[in-house]
């Protein structure tokens, strides 16, 4: 038995149903994007390296590789993968292309939310027109833009149902920031919080937590009002820290940090589609979670990207403090029986040892790093060894 709320109103439910139901896997199909950091192999240090990256990488890697706004940063983009197995064997491939392709360039990849020590103001922006439009609306707050995220796409049965997930998976973008908290550092600076990327991101219009929408209509006669008086050219210009995607049938979870190993990155997005599994379960029994006000959901979002897994959690549902621990342990018992058809167990597992474990996250393992040597320079060799070591390579390298 399980707590369920409907319509702010908690009653018991028997889920045993759950598993006795066509298999789960292929009905909510996964993509991810991940954005790297390109740097100097020996140094260290960012290189904007891209668009020689990107002549290279034509026949190897086609659509799977893009530029971003800087040009030490590199994407790598999954096929849409009917399960997480398939996503990590399909991760696996491409990281270990893209890794042999920046090393015959010299270079090596960071995952992590910003890099230790690298300035803004020492990059350079990608050439493409888009970009260039961007720095003009934008100004520094695009030129500034040196930061790394993980985005998860998790497909759903439509738009409409789309909204209404949308509405309860705001509640766990806190919990989604603590897990993937991997930036402490900025500018050569401890920053004192364990997710700084997300102060930066924050600077962004049309981010940060979603509005509440009744209805699919609601939301399109939002965008579509953006898109008509102007403000925007489409709705990929709503950055929200997980939004409907405008032209595929996804929810697409952009509050991560890049995560510090594949590991992690295959347990946020396992962690995602079990969210949205379940709430698509409930959905069509006429269930419902709380739909939370923006600025609650600001407060808990605020100390995660503070304190990463150490943050105390306030529910405000049922008027409780706990630590954000404990309601992430809350939420893997509330998604714990879609797991199986998910074939996901592996990877929530991963995450369960993940709160238990004193080593914490990629930003605790970074100032564990920096507090064991007081170099910068150490943290960002550890971050390359990083990389190279939790994409399944054979053949490792010292660096």
């Amino acid at each position: 038995m399980h707590l369920m709320v409907f319509r702010y109103r908690v009653v018991d439910l028997d889920t045993s149903k759950l598993r006795k139901e066509p298999t789960m896997a292929h009905q909510f199909t996964l993509g991810v994007e991940e954005e790297f950091q390109m740097v100097d192999k020996h140094t260290g240090q960012l290189a904007s390296h891209i668009h020689a990256i990107m002549d290279k990488s034509a026949p190897l890697l086609g659509e799977h590789i893009k530029a971003e706004m800087l040009q030490s940063a590199v994407e790598l983009i999954t096929n849409v993968c009917s399960d997480i197995t398939t996503l990590r064997l399909d991760l696996q491939n491409l990281r270990t292309q893209l890794i042999n392709l920046v090393e015959s360039e010299g270079l090596a990849l960071i995952s992590s939310g910003t890099h230790p020590t690298a300035h803004w103001k020492d990059q350079e922006r990608t050439h493409n027109p888009r970009y260039e439009e961007l720095e003009e609306e934008y100004q520094d707050v695009g030129r500034s833009i040196l930061i790394f995220g993980l985005h998860a796409h998790v497909g759903v049965e439509s738009q409409e149902v789309a909204i209404s997930l949308l509405n309860q998976l705001r509640t766990w973008i806190p919990h989604l920031l603590a897990i993937s908290s991997n930036s402490p550092f900025w500018a050569g600076r401890h920053t004192g919080l364990k997710s700084y990327r997300s102060i930066v991101w924050k600077r962004f219009p049309r981010s940060g937590v979603p509005m509440l929408f009744n209805s699919y209509r609601d939301f399109d006669g939002y965008v579509q009002g953006l898109i008509n008086t102007g403000c925007i050219d489409n709705g990929k210009r709503i950055w929200w820290d997980v939004r409907p995607h405008p032209f595929f049938n996804t929810v697409e979870f952009r509050i991560a940090d890049m995560p510090a190993t594949l590991e992690d990155t295959l347990a946020m997005t396992a962690f995602v589609q079990a969210l949205v599994a379940k709430l698509s379960w409930m959905h069509k029994r006429n269930l419902t979670t709380h739909a939370l006000p923006a600025h609650f959901i600001e407060e808990n979002k605020w100390k995660a990207s503070r304190y990463g897994l150490d943050a105390e959690y306030v529910d405000f549902v049922q008027q409780r403090r706990m630590t954000m621990r404990e309601s992430i342990g809350e939420t893997l018992d509330f998604v714990d029986d879609v797991l199986d058809d998910l074939g996901s167990r592996r990877e929530i597992n991963y995450l369960r040892t993940l709160l238990d474990d004193p080593r914490g996250t990629g930003a605790d393992r970074q100032l564990a790093v920096y507090k064991e040597t007081g170099s910068l320079y150490a943290v960002t060799h550890y971050l390359m060894r990083q990389v190279h070591e939790s994409s399944s390579l054979n053949n490792h390298r010292s660096w």
